[in-house]
């Protein structure tokens, strides 16, 4: 492990790490959404034959068929050694956990879900937390213990 990531895992103390996350995040949500969007076709044709193979028991998947890609996606890049989705290093972010340990595969699941069912209950005031918040951060970070932080903060 080098040194840039042992300073990477710990959250900045640096008011520039944060400037602009917020807007940032909401450009990562859309184009990975998308991608999970583009990922979703191939396993749907997938599941389609599966269907068939089993006569008809694998057509069962389709109603969490999205949701389980998008677990996947965002448990092996935002758990992965990046700590980032595609959309997030696009738009210069990566994830944090406040106690400096680096992200795994279930925290970043359990940082979905905890996304999902704070955006169900609370649809487009999810974002308004951020502005009040130290940090930018969003109800599911604060719950979990993790941040958005720049990449490249200058």
């Amino acid at each position: 492990m080098s040194m840039h990531d042992q300073e990477f895992r710990l959250p900045s103390q640096d008011w520039r790490a944060y400037q602009g996350v917020l807007s940032r995040r909401v450009f990562a949500f859309i184009l990975d959404y998308a991608i999970v969007a583009l990922l979703w076709i191939p396993a749907a044709v997938v599941v389609f034959f599966l269907g068939i193979l089993t006569l008809g028991l694998g057509f069962f998947l389709y109603p969490i068929l999205f949701a389980l890609i998008a677990m996947l996606y965002f448990g092996l890049t935002v758990g992965g050694r990046d700590q980032a989705s595609p959309g997030m290093k696009l738009m210069g972010l990566a994830i944090a956990r406040t106690d400096g340990r680096p992200m795994d595969f279930l925290t970043a699941i359990v940082h979905l879900a905890i996304f999902w069912i704070a955006n169900a209950l609370l649809t487009p005031l999810i974002l308004l937390i951020g502005l009040f918040t130290d940090r930018g951060r969003l109800l599911h970070d604060l719950l979990i213990g993790t941040v958005a932080v720049r990449r490249n903060m200058f």
